[in-house]
Order: C-alpha cells, then structure tokens, then sequence
C-alpha cells in the first residue's frame, strides 16, 4: 500500500471518530499519487450528512430561481438560475469536480448574520455550474460578492481532475459586503491539509496563476487593526483572521501534524506547535511526501 493511500484509509480510521464537529480535509496533487489522479478526502464528523444525495443535470427557464434555505429548511432568498446545471452526487459533480470544506471560525465580530450565502449553499451552487477548480472559485466568490456572505471562517478545498485548490474565507462583519478571502494552488507533487483552523500564511500578491484573493484582504485587516504594515511583517492571512491559540493548536494542528509526520518522515516534523511550545513555528501549508 503506498503512502498516501495509508494516509486516506487512516484518516478516515483516526477522524470519522473524533470529537464531534470536527472535520479534516487532505488534498493530494497529481504528482503526489501513485496513480497521476487529484484526491481529496473529508470527514465531516457531524450529523447533517447522513446519506449522499443525487441531483440530476437540468435545464432552466430564464425565470427559474434557486431558492435558498437554512438549517430548518426555512427560505432565506432566491438567486437567479442558471441555463443548465450540472449532476451532482454527494460533494461531486459529473465533470469531477469536488468540493469539501473545514471550519475555522476565526474572528468573532466578522460574522455577518445578514448575508444570504451559508457555505453549504455555495459549494453546492458551485457544484452546479462550474466544471473546474477555478471555475468554482470564480462562482462562489461571485456569489458572496453580490450576496452577502453568512458563515464563519471556512477553509474550501476544491480539486478537479487536473488542479487541487485550498481557498479560505471569513465574513466582512454585520452588515458588510463579499468577504475576505485568499485561494492558493496546491504545487503538483505535493499534498496539503486542513482541520479546524485557518492554514494560508503569507500569499503571493502577483501570481494569478496559483493565487488569486479579495481585492481588499490586506486594506480590511489593516483598517480593523488586526495587520500592522510597518511592523516589518509580511501579511498572513491566518494570522490576521485566525489568530492561534494554544486550544486551536492543539484542536486542529495536531492532526495536521499527525497527517504530515506519516506523510513525509523524512522532515522530521517536531509536535512542538500543536502542543503550543513558545517559539514553535507553524507546519508548511503543504510538504511533498516521501513516498506516493
């Protein structure tokens, strides 16, 4: 058994019976598979996914809505359909597109109980319209664009059969507009991984071709006071929108580190910051394993 197919099988082992609510999401690249295939595993350990769902491909009338409802089933809004939409199974859609999804939470008063668009719903309309990685960043980041963005902090991950992609995002505030946001490209022949707590550190601001983000993602953080430019720092969005603390390190990187330590050996990766050592230094956003 290659390493990475170890990995997926005790992932779904060690995390389908964690705590409750807790959700972990790995993302291999091509050149990181035995096989030249992008994968993505999930456990989403909480109650609302009790079965895979089907929804055939359709065609739409020019007034045709989709409606959007909350938990409870309660109508929210509606947003305009598009004229075709694709089949989706689960979180998968005909032309393999996947999308999965870790919360981090993040800052509190970023919560924006006024926007429409809850994560479920835009990976869900994401599944639905787009056909690639990108396409379903351009969707859903266009969906809190002109809807407003519900959630709290989310970690996406979205691969197609080419392109693995990790894309986080938290909310404006009450009241506010879109949502403040950053996707980067997982390099080919390296895995990453997600659990509970936002991962993008510092980003390439001029690299559209593996990361694309809000325009206002450094001037927001700067105007609440969460990044101070002159401090000599580069900008991380994990940083500024998640600050770590000892129990998120030891809830969510721990099993980030438990992932990489079987994945690549060889780095020698140190427990140190899941176990919150001052001094420790965060885990790679993502590492090339030893093994496929």
């Amino acid at each position: 058994m290659n390493t990475v197919t170890a990995l997926i099988n005790i992932g779904v082992v060690l995390f389908a019976v964690g705590g409750a609510d807790a959700c972990t999401s790995l993302l291999v690249t091509r050149g990181a598979s035995a096989d030249g295939s992008v994968m993505i595993t999930y456990t989403c350990d909480g109650e609302f996914h009790p079965h895979l769902e089907y929804t055939p491909a359709s065609d739409h009338a020019e007034s045709d809505s989709f409606e959007i409802r909350d938990w409870q089933g309660k109508l929210k809004g509606r947003i305009h359909q598009v004229p075709h939409t694709y089949s989706v199974v689960g979180l998968m859609n005909e032309h393999q597109l996947t999308i999965t999804e870790t919360t981090f939470s993040g800052r509190r008063e970023l919560h924006n109980p006024h926007g429409m668009m809850h994560y479920w719903h835009m990976m869900r309309i994401a599944l639905e319209r787009a056909r690639t990685a990108r396409e379903a960043i351009d969707v859903m980041t266009d969906l809190v664009d002109r809807y407003g963005y519900r959630s709290t902090g989310e970690s996406f991950s979205i691969a197609d059969a080419r392109e693995a992609w990790l894309m986080e995002m938290i909310g404006p505030g009450p009241g506010g507009e879109g949502a403040l946001w950053v996707a980067v490209k997982v390099p080919d022949g390296y895995i990453s991984c997600t659990a509970n707590k936002a991962r993008i550190g510092e980003f390439p601001l001029n690299d559209p071709e593996n990361c694309i983000y809000s325009d206002n993602v450094i001037s927001f953080a700067v105007e609440k006071g969460y990044y101070d430019p002159d401090s000599g720092e580069p900008f991380r969005y994990r940083d500024a929108y998640c600050p770590a603390t000892p129990k998120n390190r030891r809830y969510a990187d721990a099993r980030v580190w438990s992932i990489f330590r079987r994945a690549a050996p060889s780095m020698n990766l140190s427990p140190d910051y899941h176990r919150a050592v001052k001094g420790a230094k965060p885990y790679p956003l993502w590492i090339k394993p030893d093994e496929k």
